[in-house]
């Protein structure tokens, strides 16, 4: 059974990191790569094995069984985004090779690393409240480290602002936990999902409204934000490119979408808050990236908007609108994780993350150059690129729903998008020098890495050709929008359980 894997295994590689690698950097560095390439097949090998087994694969430990027992549960959905976290993670563990070259304690780095990919696949898999709860605080105790891994001021004090408000968003979502569990008595969440069809409380609008804040908070929605323009600057450029590109979309996006969509039914409430919230974080976190001189403090206020594009074809609950949030979530992956190594290379070039202090760098790092331009002009929806489809899907949605307005914004925003990466390019690559000379080159696998994933920026698109939509996101779509197909398939085990 490969479920269970896509967890031990990098759990296995972290301690085995840890125990072996300490005085020989260069094995821990190794290991992950390995596990990197091993987990990157797995994930894609999941989705072709879905289709041999009605769409969905549950595991459960021990001779247990559910409701009892902990269990995983590996759909189009969960194998979409393990998908995401496996490519982006391998990519962004071989920008690292050489781009910790100035720091000390990579095993710890690698080990903090593997942890983390084991708590975002977990979080993607297990099939109750409980252990998405467990496998979310995995991920974030290795993000507080992760984020604080360079140990200046700066770091910790973005570092501390994280753990201070991944605490507060924990704690909503463990309280509104038990207040479901007092309510049914079950954990498992297709258990907990049958027992709510025909529940009349009133309380479970608290724990609708406990995990919309718990969740938004993890997925930087405003007004949950404030922390996403610290946290992700003072990182590391490939904990950056994992925190944007991945990590709010695996504990925030994701869990809020499998949970009030596959357990919770989508109630409209629900879908009206989250509507409303989406085009508030397009206009704010645009605006805010419009103000930026930092050039990593701008693509942190650029994925607060770009997450308000998710969650408005989220909040639309169409089959378009979902279509276009879940295309949109794969294609920020790639280009924003790109757009962060893009500034992690300039920053490792002149050693400063201020745009004032560069332009005249696409003579100089030509490739730097070329790949922020593709990244720049994906995330702004410029065609042939990916971003230009996912944001038309949402914008066409928009219309077909009777909202041509939220189309509207959706444009301007992605207008006021295209205005403050072309002011990143002319300030950063083109424009007078105001730099007096470069530090170091920009190493082989930080180049590597660019280039792959801006050819993943135009290879996407096809994903939206008829033929191949039917087969990759009409099967995620389908998972989210069928809201009573999670619960169905896994009840005859519940009940052959109790």
């Amino acid at each position: 059974m490969i479920t269970p894997y896509f967890v031990i295994i990098p759990l296995f590689a972290a301690f085995l990191i840890a125990l072996i690698a300490r005085k020989k950097e260069n094995i821990a560095a190794g290991i992950a790569l390995i596990v990197g390439i091993i987990l990157c097949i797995m994930s894609i090998y999941s989705f072709v094995l879905l289709s041999g087994n009605e769409g969905a694969i549950y595991y459960h430990f021990s001779n247990w069984k559910a409701p009892i027992t902990i269990s995983l549960v590996l759909d189009y959905l969960s194998s979409f985004m393990l998908i995401i976290i496996s490519v982006i993670s391998l990519i962004a563990i071989f920008y690292s090779l050489q781009y910790l070259n100035h720091y000390t304690g990579k095993w710890q780095f690698f080990a903090l690393f593997m942890l983390m990919i084991t708590g975002m696949n977990g979080v993607a898999l297990t099939g109750d409240f409980f252990n998405l709860f467990v496998f979310i605080e995995i991920s974030l105790f290795s993000a507080y480290s992760l984020v604080a891994f360079g140990c200046e001021a700066e770091e910790l004090e973005a570092a501390f602002k994280y753990a201070i408000v991944g605490a507060i968003s924990s704690t909503l979502i463990l309280f509104s936990v038990g207040i479901l569990y007092s309510i049914t008595s079950s954990l498992n969440m297709a258990d907990v999902g049958r027992l709510l069809l025909n529940e009349k409380s009133k309380v479970i609008y608290l724990v609708y409204g406990m995990m919309i804040v718990g969740f938004g908070l993890k997925s930087a929605l405003v007004p949950f934000h404030a922390w996403l323009p610290d946290a992700h600057p003072s990182a590391p450029a490939p904990i950056s490119s994992m925190l944007s590109g991945v990590l709010i979309k695996v504990l925030g996006i994701y869990a809020l979408i499998r949970v009030f969509f596959n357990v919770f039914g989508a109630p409209q409430i629900f879908l009206q808050i989250i509507l409303i919230l989406g085009i508030i974080s397009m206009v704010v976190g645009g605006l805010m990236s419009l103000m930026q001189w930092d050039i990593k403090r701008l693509l942190g206020f650029s994925t607060v908007s770009q997450v308000g594009y998710i969650f408005l074809g989220i909040g639309l609950g169409t089959p378009l609108g979902i279509l276009g949030a879940i295309f949109h979530l794969l294609n920020h992956s790639i280009f924003k994780a790109l757009l962060f190594m893009n500034a992690g290379a300039v920053e490792y070039a002149l050693d400063t993350r201020d745009m004032k202090q560069m332009g005249g760098l696409s003579k100089k790092l030509p490739i730097t150059s070329t790949t922020s331009m593709i990244g720049s002009l994906s995330i702004s929806g410029i065609p042939p690129f990916n971003g230009f489809f996912s944001k038309l899907i949402i914008i066409i949605a928009c219309i077909q729903a009777g909202h041509p307005i939220y189309a509207g914004w959706a444009i301007l925003i992605s207008i006021i998008t295209l205005a403050y990466y072309l002011k990143m390019q002319r300030f950063t690559f083109y424009g007078k020098q105001n730099f007096k000379k470069i530090f170091e080159k920009v190493p082989f696998t930080l180049k590597t890495s660019m280039i792959i994933l801006a050819g993943l920026c135009v290879i996407s698109s096809v994903l939206i050709i008829p033929g191949i939509k039917e087969v990759t996101l009409d099967k995620v779509t389908e998972v989210i929008l069928d809201k009573t197909k999670y619960i169905e398939y896994i009840k005859p085990l519940i009940l052959g359980g109790r």
